[in-house]
């Protein structure tokens, strides 16, 4: 059957609406997924230790996952070889978030999540170690630029060295991420639906919490009413809402150019850093922070038909 030209003018107008849709969706996810400081520093400067403001982070995102399965009446039912992996994945999760929430109290938070932001590279050295994938060009030159770019971030804008502990922390979060997303790759979990895996992964990691708090007996209430808003938050915006927009964002324009909208996570939190939390930069600090970005740019671009994966079972951090 023939097209006719008005055929085809709609079908490349409905094209580029979509494409239109994806762009837009998939900055909303990165934007609402940077917003993490946003919502946890309030929490910190009430007094709330990381542990407390996580379980409610995950509780509250829990409670809306379940909401948004049952709306779109997905099953709760699992597979019993699958209940392991997604134990020890949500552990994976916890810990990153964990890693990174703590990394806030030690150093500047939009440095922190662009530490955070090479994930990619270090999820690709893991395929690397232990799958044997060949070890491209381009990956040992994103690695020299993130190094490059990490050592530029190193010191705060008077010169001084960063907080060596805020600095592990904040790369344990993207070590921890990277195992997390090669686990449930090379998983049974692979083929579950993106909503079921985050749900359980968010709803297993929160026992780590509920052993830490001993039982939830050190749980710490939430000081003010107004600061349920910045709890509610926490769960919403950079935890539920980025995985939304994210899936959507994929079905339009498809997991690379998602990913490349990714850079807009260290942005919004470095913006957010400045703005809000009076953060200051320099020439140097916004150089190393170029390099991060360009570099994971060069991971995505290369590995564009794997990437898939990576953001199929992405969350805010994360969690990313």
């Amino acid at each position: 059957m023939l097209l006719t030209r008005n055929d085809v003018i709609l079908h490349l107008k409905m094209k580029i609406r979509n494409q239109a849709k994806g762009y837009i969706l998939g900055a909303i996810s990165a934007i609402s997924y940077g917003t993490n400081p946003l919502f946890a520093i309030p929490l910190y400067k009430s007094g709330m230790k990381v542990d407390s403001v996580l379980f409610y982070r995950y509780a509250i995102a829990s409670v809306l996952m379940a909401l948004l399965m049952v709306f779109r009446r997905q099953s709760f039912k699992l597979q019993h070889h699958d209940l392991i992996w997604l134990i020890v994945m949500g552990f994976l999760f916890s810990l990153s978030s964990i890693f990174l929430f703590s990394s806030y109290n030690y150093m500047d938070v939009g440095i922190a999540s662009t530490i955070l932001f090479v994930y990619p590279i270090l999820t690709a050295v893991i395929m690397t170690v232990f799958f044997h994938e060949q070890l491209s060009f381009t990956t040992i030159l994103s690695i020299s630029l993130a190094v490059l770019g990490i050592f530029l971030t190193g010191r705060t804008s008077t010169g001084e060295v960063l907080n060596i502990k805020g600095f592990c922390l904040a790369l344990l979060s993207a070590v921890t991420y990277a195992f997390y997303i090669v686990g449930c790759d090379r998983s049974s979990l692979k083929r579950l639906s993106n909503i079921k895996l985050n749900f359980y992964a968010i709803l297993f990691g929160s026992f780590l919490y509920i052993i830490a708090l001993h039982g939830c007996t050190r749980l710490q209430p939430i000081p003010t009413p107004s600061l349920w808003i910045d709890a509610i938050g926490l769960g919403l915006f950079p935890t539920v809402i980025s995985l939304i927009f994210l899936t959507m964002a994929i079905k339009y324009i498809g997991p690379t150019p998602t990913a490349i909208l990714g850079a807009l996570e260290p942005i919004t939190a470095l913006i957010i850093g400045c703005f809000v939390f009076n953060e200051v930069l320099n020439i140097r600090i916004i150089s190393g922070i170029i390099l991060v970005l360009i570099a994971v740019l060069f991971i995505i671009i290369g590995k564009g038909k794997d990437i898939n994966f990576m953001y199929k079972i992405r969350i805010n951090h994360k969690s990313k």
